[in-house]
């Protein structure tokens, strides 16, 4: 198959487009991937940028970048996240509108058609109507777990998010399969900062031209016949945006590439590939308890422990007294790990994650089975759906035991169970593969994009 690179470069639209990520790993790649989809579609590509977690330009020098200042602090912490993008939305305004203005004067020769922001950036919307330019919104996550968000008056109303602990396990009745733990939540100085940014965020993305997924139609078809129904603009399901073109990465941390040899002398399918995400952050006990759960399990793993994995430990967390002795060379420890390459690796059996978007969704393109551990946000939405929904994987649920979390890895690893799984997750990806070719459901919706684009007047 020729890649929309080598198809599409040739002819330039003489049009340009501005994308505005948020300066987290989860969220800048997928904007930058989407990015280099419409770049070998012929648009010229401008990125505007926070200096907080700036991207590098050298690994796209296709890209122009512009810089605006953000406002923070150099030492802001982004431990409590709703605060931290509370504050980017009223500190970045009026650096974008000046970085805007002065980009339309400076492309008087080729034109910019719109902005595609992260719905994240929700003051975008009345910025981008000032000057009478398109907003289109990228949402970096699935579309199941936004009807969630764009639920929570209804959820609030019927009393789901002041639940007792004895009801959380509890069905809630107008969202099946959800329970009421597997609400998002996001820990916040003041709770009702969450109500209000979700409340925003659904507002200014509704009000904006239309809206991009990372997604795809056979895997959440439901979820896109309701979400079509809920908002009346274009919607555009790309995804597996890293799919389209060669990988090129945006990665914020330095990965390490020893683990690939390592892996690269396991038997096929019998390594458990360990990985939290680059925000996640977990108690010193329940780090013990993975430990002696993967030392216990017998079976081969690689483990992604970065800095701040573990919560107050500003380095590596110490792992257990003997643990290396008991584990020896079937466990290797990295702090960074080549996701996507690790996953492709014929020895990686199985994936234990925190079931952020691009990491489920990296897990599907791959056919790797999961076991789920969600930390906070959508990730407790989309944990649910791959155990119960698309049944691709095993939920741990949320607390951790080593004897449990060894069952688990057994269940998912040696028993037939997980095969069942395997098998599924493989037709999975079999409908990943077609989507982004031509005739597939991806690649029809992004040719519909394109359109949609270029017939905005500049």
């Amino acid at each position: 198959m020729e890649s929309l690179r080598e198809s599409h470069i040739h002819h330039r639209v003489g049009r340009s487009l501005i994308f505005f990520p948020l300066p987290f790993q989860g969220h800048i790649n997928p904007m930058l991937q989407l990015a280099n989809i419409l770049y070998s579609r012929g648009f010229s590509i401008i990125i505007i940028h926070i200096h907080f977690n700036s991207p590098n330009p050298q690994n796209y020098p296709h890209f122009t970048f512009y810089s605006i200042p953000d406002g923070l602090e150099h030492d802001v912490s982004t431990a409590d996240i709703i605060y931290f993008v509370k504050l980017l939305n009223i500190e970045c305004v009026e650096p974008f509108r000046d970085g805007l203005s002065r980009l339309l004067l400076d492309f008087k020769e080729e034109p910019i058609s719109c902005i595609i922001t992260d719905a994240v950036w929700h003051f975008t919307q009345v910025v981008a109507d000032s000057i009478k330019l398109p907003r289109i919104v990228l949402r970096t996550s699935d579309i199941s777990s936004f009807h969630v968000f764009a639920a929570f008056p209804l959820l609030r109303e019927k009393g789901y998010f002041r639940a007792k602990d004895s009801k959380l396990e509890e069905s809630i009745i107008e969202i099946p399969p959800l329970k009421v733990k597997d609400l998002p939540d996001v820990k916040t100085q003041d709770p009702e900062d969450l109500h209000r940014y979700v409340a925003k965020l659904m507002d200014e993305s509704k009000a904006s031209s239309g809206l991009i997924w990372n997604s795809f139609e056979e895997l959440e078809q439901d979820s896109l016949t309701r979400l079509c129904q809920h908002f009346p603009i274009p919607i555009f399901t790309l995804g597996p945006f890293h799919k389209y073109l060669p990988a090129s990465s945006s990665s914020l941390l330095t990965q390490d590439q020893s683990c690939i040899s390592w892996l690269d002398a396991q038997a096929p399918n019998s390594v458990l590939y360990v990985s939290f995400g680059s925000l996640a952050a977990i108690t010193k006990n329940e780090f013990l308890e993975i430990a002696w759960g993967l030392a216990s399990s017998n079976q081969p793993f690689l483990w992604v422990v970065r800095p701040g994995l573990v919560q107050s430990s500003g380095c590596l967390e110490p792992l257990p007294n003997g643990f290396l002795e008991m584990v020896g060379e079937r466990g290797y420890i990295v702090k960074w790990a080549p996701q996507q390459e690790v996953l492709a690796h014929p020895a990686t059996g199985g994936f234990w994650t925190h079931n952020g978007w691009n990491s489920t969704l990296e897990g599907i393109c791959e056919g790797v089975p999961m076991i789920c551990q969600p930390s906070f946000g959508d990730q407790k939405v989309i944990a649910r759906y791959v155990s119960d929904v698309w049944k691709i994987g095993i939920h741990l649920d949320y607390t951790l035991g080593r004897g449990k979390i060894e069952r688990t890895i057994k269940r998912l690893m040696a028993e037939a169970e997980g095969q069942r799984i395997r098998e599924t997750i493989m037709s999975l990806q079999e409908k990943a593969k077609l989507c982004v070719r031509q005739g597939g459901s991806s690649y029809r919706s992004l040719a519909s994009l394109v359109d949609y684009i270029l017939s905005f007047k500049t």
